[in-house]
């Protein structure tokens, strides 16, 4: 009998209802565990991956390998939908982030019939409706191929800086727990400090100092939202020199304190 066991974590959301969880949850710079598939419908903002911030409209696809730092706006104007496709899914997907812009009405449409199918059999009680989403799931991976290889000729090579800028997002997110700055990873990559901060900004309009302690906020806020760690205890978990800095720079960031956070509904 066919393990349908890859489905079980499978998730589908609304991006407003994602953006709902909290502007920081989707805003600030993190990774997933999972690959993550974002499709707009409607609206427009930027979202920033590897550190390389693009803007996005309607009609635009995402895909977002595990461990992929990546952040992005989402307003109440903004709709769509996210799916989630859960740690042990087997489906065949991209191993680099995506971008598409899906300009063909064709396209478009079958995507949504997808999407729609999925769902629908997500929540049906019929018999063998795990096997038909897994089915669906695997022919939303086929898309995304199909898009991607249509849409080779028309990305960008990638640059010395957004080349830089992403080796610097991985080890962050390898390594953002270990208290290192700025200058230990820019020395890890064979870089000054000043040069990797001017390819950040290039890329994301943002300074490698910030992307850092973003990361490592992000962790911080789902620590004390999600878990009863001690504040002290998550500070040293972070790689902050003393739970005074780590309050210091938390409140600085979010604008309370991490108690105050805690409390917070």
């Amino acid at each position: 009998m066919q393990d349908l066991s890859s489905v079980s974590n499978l998730r589908l959301m609304a991006i407003s209802r994602l953006a709902a969880a909290g502007r920081w949850r989707v805003e600030a710079m993190r990774s997933l565990s999972e690959p993550c598939f974002l499709w707009f419908t409607k609206g427009q903002g930027r979202i920033t991956i590897q550190g390389v911030t693009r803007g996005y409209t309607a009609h635009n696809a995402i895909f977002i390998p595990p461990g992929v730092m990546h952040g992005f706006e989402a307003g109440p104007a903004v709709f769509g939908t996210a799916v989630f496709f859960g740690r042990g899914c087997d489906v065949t997907l991209p191993k680099t982030p995506q971008h598409l812009r899906i300009r063909e009405v064709h396209a478009q449409q079958e995507l949504n019939v997808l999407l729609d199918m999925i769902g629908r059999e997500m929540d049906s009680d019929t018999p063998a409706h795990d096997r038909a989403t897994r089915h669906y799931l695997g022919l939303l991976g086929v898309w995304i191929e199909r898009q991607a290889k249509k849409a080779e000729s028309d990305m960008p090579k990638p640059d010395a800086t957004r080349r830089l800028v992403a080796r610097y997002t991985a080890l962050l997110e390898r390594d953002f727990r270990s208290g290192m700055g700025v200058a230990e990873f820019a020395a890890a990559l064979g870089v000054t400090p000043t040069h990797l901060t001017r390819c950040c900004n290039a890329a994301c309009g943002r300074p490698a100092s910030a992307l850092l302690q973003d990361r490592r906020i992000f962790e911080a806020r789902k620590m004390l939202a999600e878990t009863k760690i001690p504040v002290g205890r998550i500070a040293a978990e972070l790689g902050f020199n003393s739970a005074a800095y780590f309050t210091r720079a938390f409140q600085h960031l979010t604008g309370r304190s991490p108690s105050a956070f805690r409390r917070a509904p």
